[in-house]
C-alpha cells in the first residue's frame, strides 16, 4: 500500500482528525500531510493537528491530544456526565502540581492542579461531544472536585449536580465517600447528602 493510501485509510479511521503522532506511527513521511493540505484533502489546525474539510474541529480531543497530561474535570466533567444542563464557558483541566499550565490558560482553558498522588484518583475514559475518547474523571471524583471547589462556583450547579448523581441508578456512595476522604471533603460532602438525600 502506498503512503497516499495510507494517509486515506488513517484520515478515515480517525474520523477525520489526524495528529502528527499518527502518522509517525503508522511510519507515513510527514511530508504526505504538506501535500494533503496543498491539495485541500486536509487543513491544519494547529501544530501536529491536521482536519479533513468535511469533519467538525473536536476541541477536546485536540487540546488533550496536545497536552497528554490534561484530565477533564470540575464543570467540564459535571456536563459530560450530565449531571448539568449548563454548556462549560471554558474547558475546566486537572494537572498535577509542577505542570506548567501557562500555555492553557492564555488559550482560556480553567486549569486546577491537584497533588501528584490525587491526579490518577478516578481517571476515566469518556467520550467528547463528537464521539471521541478522552480522560476524564469518573461521576464520584467529579462530584468530589465541585464540593471541593464550592466557594468558587455557583450553589445552584453544585446542589444541582449532586441531586442528579444521587437520581442514578448506578451511581456508586462507598466509592464517593472513599474519594471525599482521600481529596478531605468527606464532612462538606456529607453534609450536602444529609440534606440532598
Amino acid at each position: 500500500m502506498n503512503y497516499r493510501a495510507q494517509l486515506n485509510k488513517l484520515i478515515e479511521k480517525k474520523n477525520g482528525l489526524v495528529l502528527t503522532e499518527d502518522v509517525d506511527a503508522k511510519n507515513v513521511p510527514r511530508h504526505y500531510l504538506a501535500l494533503f493540505v496543498k491539495e485541500d484533502k486536509l487543513e491544519r489546525v494547529s501544530r501536529g493537528v491536521y482536519l479533513a474539510p468535511d469533519t467538525f474541529d473536536d476541541e477536546m480531543y485536540r487540546l488533550q491530544a496536545k497536552n497528554r497530561r490534561i484530565i477533564f474535570s470540575h464543570e467540564t466533567a459535571l456536563y459530560l456526565h450530565d449531571l448539568t444542563d449548563r454548556d462549560p464557558i471554558e474547558w475546566s483541566v486537572t494537572v498535577p502540581y509542577g505542570y506548567n499550565a501557562t500555555h492553557l490558560r492564555k488559550v482560556g482553558v480553567k486549569v486546577y492542579t491537584v497533588k501528584k498522588e490525587l491526579y490518577q484518583l478516578g481517571v476515566t475514559e469518556g467520550k467528547t461531544l463528537y464521539g471521541r475518547l478522552i480522560q476524564i474523571y469518573n461521576r464520584e471524583r467529579t462530584i468530589c472536585d465541585i464540593v471541593r471547589n464550592r466557594n468558587n462556583m455557583d450553589v445552584a450547579i453544585l446542589n444541582d449536580a449532586i441531586r442528579r448523581y444521587l437520581k442514578q441508578k448506578d451511581k456508586n456512595i462507598p466509592l464517593l465517600l472513599r474519594y471525599a476522604g482521600k481529596l478531605n471533603v468527606q464532612n462538606t460532602l456529607r453534609g450536602y447528602l444529609e440534606i440532598l438525600l
